[in-house]
């Protein structure tokens, strides 16, 4: 367990915050860039605790700025966009994707007083289907060009889900929690055991980008080889998964567990199926959807496994009370991702980059990694088996 100290170290995310100081130094997804159109070119979102719109010009770039106008804090979700920025609904201040004031009708041209005036604005670029902003200091780092973003041959679309009420750090423990995957999931999944313990062994292998949850299962006959279950967890906040659909194609994909503020959190999942007949350029838009996590009489949707995470989840709490907690032998790796946590929120303290931040073109041209997944047919590469 934690101290309540530890807790809010590990779990806040505002400005000035150790955690979120530590987050600051990374790309976050605000939005699929197909929520954006010309009807509606303007969305609120929740960052990092700061309230900010994300907007999409008449030339087809992109910002990120405060939400509140600089000038008697109307909200620029209401905002008009055209070729140069977005302009206030309120007065018609005009700002730039830099945060500078362009124009401000009401005064005096000559006056000097836009020149003086500098609005909250964060860079922003497109990848795998998705706007990223960094709220961090400068010079940004590069965005990671991570395979499900990248790769082109095949069919991308994205998930917006309903946001979470909790904090982000329990999604991201459940990475690393690879014993509940029978009992949360396994009847939907028709995995469940039908003892009440079972065997398993579980290794947390740390690499440039996180920590490999690698799970060996007993075969399913005596004499079979045990099957391997490997995800990466990537540093800060997402899950590379895969899974095999009903329709039998692979499914790769991403889980992006974004922290809005310290009881909220968005989650953005990507996925990309690999085939020879589509074509999803890195560059570009993708096709999304709202995903619901309750119905209409605000129920747990539980016949979808990520709403099972979900209700798991958020019945810890908004912020769960670590220093209430009773850890085992199976919540290994939750204690190894803590450890990796504290020793990055240490590294940005002390003025260097954490884990997985890149810098490097040369590192980033694509970056594939080892998942597996052997009871669906997904081997280790040097296996040379066709799924």
């Amino acid at each position: 367990m934690l101290t309540r100290e530890e807790n809010e170290t590990l779990t806040r995310v505002g400005r000035g915050t150790p955690g979120g100081e530590m987050l600051r130094r990374y790309w976050h997804p605000v939005a699929a860039a197909a929520e954006l159109t010309p009807e509606n070119p303007i969305k609120a979102v929740q960052l990092l605790a700061e309230k900010l719109v994300v907007y999409r010009d008449t030339k087809g770039g992109y910002g990120l700025v405060g939400e509140r106008c600089p000038h008697r804090s109307a909200s620029l979700a209401y905002g008009r966009v055209d070729a140069e920025g977005i302009r206030c609904p309120y007065h018609g201040w005009k700002f730039d994707a830099t945060g500078k004031c362009l124009q401000q009708p009401a005064e005096p041209e000559d006056g000097g007083f836009k020149d003086k005036i500098k609005h909250t604005a964060y860079p922003v670029q497109k990848l795998g289907g998705l706007l990223f902003g960094y709220l961090g200091p400068a010079p940004a780092p590069l965005l990671p060009r991570w395979d499900v973003l990248a790769w082109e041959n095949g069919r991308r679309w994205i998930d917006v889900q309903e946001p979470l009420k909790c904090n982000w750090l329990q999604p991201m423990e459940n990475s690393v929690d690879p014993s509940h995957l029978y009992w949360l999931h396994g009847e939907t999944a028709h995995l469940l055991p039908n003892v009440a313990h079972y065997e398993e062994e579980h290794e947390f292998i740390p690499f440039e980008s996180g920590i490999y949850k690698r799970r060996s299962t007993p075969g399913k006959n005596p004499g079979d080889p045990p099957a391997i279950d490997q995800h990466p967890l990537l540093f800060p906040n997402t899950l590379r998964h895969v899974f095999r659909a009903k329709d039998k194609m692979l499914r790769h994909n991403l889980q992006i567990r974004v922290p809005m503020d310290d009881s909220h959190t968005q989650v953005f999942v990507v996925y990309f199926e690999p085939n020879d007949k589509d074509r999803s350029p890195a560059d570009g838009a993708a096709p999304w959807k709202y995903f619901p996590i309750r119905d209409e009489r605000g129920r747990y949707r539980l016949e979808e496994v990520l709403v099972q995470d979900a209700m798991a989840w958020e019945t810890q709490g908004a912020i769960t009370d670590r220093s209430e907690e009773r850890l085992g032998a199976g919540d290994e790796g939750i204690i190894a991702f803590r450890k990796l946590l504290r020793e990055q929120i240490e590294a940005v303290r002390q003025g260097r980059d954490p884990l997985g931040v890149i810098r490097r073109p040369e590192q980033n041209r694509l970056m594939e990694f080892a998942v597996i997944n052997e009871r669906i047919g997904v081997y280790p590469k040097e296996q040379q088996k066709v799924a």
